[in-house]
């Protein structure tokens, strides 16, 4: 599992947590509801056997409007913060964008690159994603990187679309020398927002082959290969064994799914009874 930098060392940076899960709200919320679900959520964190035996740390990813706000709610809770997207320059004349200085000065420490209606909706190519990536890295901020095969077919074809995906996303950062940690959000596209995840087969085949190109890559430092798609409760127990964690859907804009996901890492991890 990815749960060690290069030199065996516990992660820190990404949290010390066995499993990495966490939401992006989208623009489902205002600012007011972000903060009183991150609040929530909060909470639970801090008295969860799951995080408090370093089984789990949980990130959460809410809109530009509201990441300082969310910052303030989450306080001590060791829940790590998002923003949503950002634009590859630091500054400029860049109408309407956010840069990665910009996201520091929020208080965030990941940003979510790649996904699927962004690319969809918003015209992003492999090319602008890996400037992205390199802008997050050049200020110290650890992408979550999604990728993700837009047709369902086989796990191998899968693999190989979302391996050379993953290359092309890291492609600018490595020729401009930089390193960074980073956290790969597996996401096939036709099982966002569907009745059902992929099948848990597939998952185990196309996360392990994307550890297995991450931990082979010089300049990813820390990492972690999470799945997201439809994901919720009862599927990580099934594949537990070739992921991180889990990129939660909108199921969890209740915070007490939150604490259903973290039951599960605890019972995966053996970790004393179900918390009242």
């Amino acid at each position: 599992m990815l749960t060690t930098d290069r030199a065996g060392a516990p992660a820190s940076r990404l949290g010390r947590g066995r499993f990495l899960i966490g939401s992006s709200l989208k623009m489902y919320f205002s600012r007011e509801r972000s903060v009183e679900w991150s609040e929530a959520v909060a909470d639970i964190v801090r008295e969860h056997r799951a995080t408090a035996a370093g089984a789990a740390t949980v990130f959460v990813i809410p809109s530009f409007l509201a990441v300082e706000a969310v910052g303030r709610a989450l306080g001590d809770s060791g829940v790590l913060l998002g923003a949503q997207d950002m634009y590859w320059e630091d500054g400029g004349a860049f109408t309407g964008e956010v840069s990665g200085p910009q996201i520091r000065e929020l208080g965030a420490v990941l940003v979510e690159i790649g996904h699927a209606e962004r690319r969809a909706l918003f015209g992003e190519t492999d090319d602008t994603v890996a400037l992205k990536v390199a802008a997050a890295w050049r200020n110290g901020l650890t992408p979550v990187l999604c990728i993700g095969e837009v047709a369902e077919q086989d796990p191998r074809s899968a693999a190989i679309e979302c391996r050379t995906q993953l290359s092309a996303s890291l492609s600018a950062a490595r020729e401009a020398g930089l390193t960074g940690d980073l956290v790969v959000a597996y996401e096939p596209v036709w099982a966002i927002g569907a009745a059902e995840p992929a099948g848990a087969d597939h998952i185990r085949a196309v996360c392990a082959s994307l550890g297995e190109q991450v931990a082979d890559d010089p300049a990813v430092g820390e990492h972690r290969v999470i799945y997201g798609g439809s994901a919720g409760p009862g599927l990580l127990p099934g594949i537990a064994d070739s992921v991180d964690g889990m990129f939660l859907g909108r199921f969890a804009h209740d915070p007490e799914a939150v604490r259903l996901i973290l039951d599960e890492i605890a019972g995966i991890a053996r970790i004393g009874e179900p918390t009242a």
